[in-house]
């Protein structure tokens, strides 16, 4: 199970329409142009999960598994600080599309490892596919240490972690120790060829929404050690990832798929729409970037 989330998953983000309402037209256009990927990641950060209500997150999980033709993975997400609530939420997700849970660390509440501990193993004896752990210290406030994931990796139901910790020690340490199968992914773009040469076995992009062939491919040549044409695409895309995050993610990203004419830049609040000083500095990166990424 654990080798159908290797290479590039990508984190879609959740288009809206002028209203703020959810745009499945749109939706499919994101799937269709991402469809060089491996996998899709669905209710996730980039998806503006927090503020979407439970009818909108079912609806675009079933959008997504039923507009799939590649068959397509899918890792949805299910996370929060209240680990009853996400038992509550898995028992009534419907998992027919679902191929693995992806479970966010617990924010604002600051729990210890051995909290994280208890906290995982519990969704884990209770979710009915593999569990993805989910450890973004800038969001959550919380780090979840090596030792801790290396705990958890004992589990038989938590196979793989996206990793977006700062520490390249933290990379090394969970690669070099972890169990064969057990995967290491890259959360942030540009740490994934180092996540890589750490063991690591790929990413969860936000880029890849944008440019999911230079992604792609960029992904592939670090798994297969061509190290020059990986770090030569991402060379081509570091300029445009600080832009991605400068007003927050998704606000980036969409701005950079609406320039592509794929959906609109709509954000939903507490979030705004990119400003135009943002949005003519990805328009400005924007051209060698895609001509690069129309390349096969």
């Amino acid at each position: 199970m654990g080798n159908k989330f290797r290479g590039t998953g990508v984190a879609l983000v959740t288009p809206f329409n002028e209203k703020k309402e959810l745009d499945l037209e749109s939706l499919g256009s994101v799937l269709e142009h991402t469809s060089v990927v491996d996998y899709w990641v669905v209710n996730g950060t980039t998806g503006e999960s927090p503020v979407l209500t439970e009818v909108e997150r079912s609806k675009i999980l079933h959008y997504v598994g039923d507009n799939n033709p590649h068959d397509k993975p899918i890792m949805f997400g299910i996370g929060g600080n209240n680990t009853q609530a996400i038992l509550n939420q898995i028992k009534i997700t419907d998992f027919t599309h679902i191929q693995a849970v992806l479970s966010v660390c617990p924010y604002y509440n600051k729990p210890t490892q051995q909290g994280l501990i208890r906290h995982y193993s519990i969704i884990a004896d209770h979710c009915p596919v593999p569990l993805y752990i989910y450890n973004v210290p800038g969001r959550t406030s919380c780090n979840i240490e090596a030792d801790t994931t290396l705990k958890l990796a004992q589990h038989p139901n938590i196979q793989g972690i996206k990793e977006s910790s700062p520490d390249p020690g933290q990379w090394h340490r969970i690669g070099s120790e972890k169990p064969k199968d057990f995967q290491l992914i890259s959360g942030d773009d540009t740490s994934t060829i180092s996540i890589i040469k750490c063991g690591g076995s790929g990413v969860i992009s936000v880029m890849a929404n944008a440019f999911p062939r230079l992604m792609s491919n960029m992904v592939r040549y670090a798994l297969e050690g061509r190290w020059y044409e990986a770090e030569h695409i991402m060379d081509l895309l570091t300029p445009m990832n600080p832009l991605m995050y400068q007003e927050s993610n998704p606000v980036g990203v969409k701005k950079a798929l609406s320039i592509l004419g794929i959906c609109q830049p709509q954000v939903r609040l507490p979030l705004l729409e990119a400003s135009d000083q943002l949005g003519a500095a990805i328009a400005a990166a924007m051209p060698s970037v895609s001509v690069e990424s129309k390349k096969p």
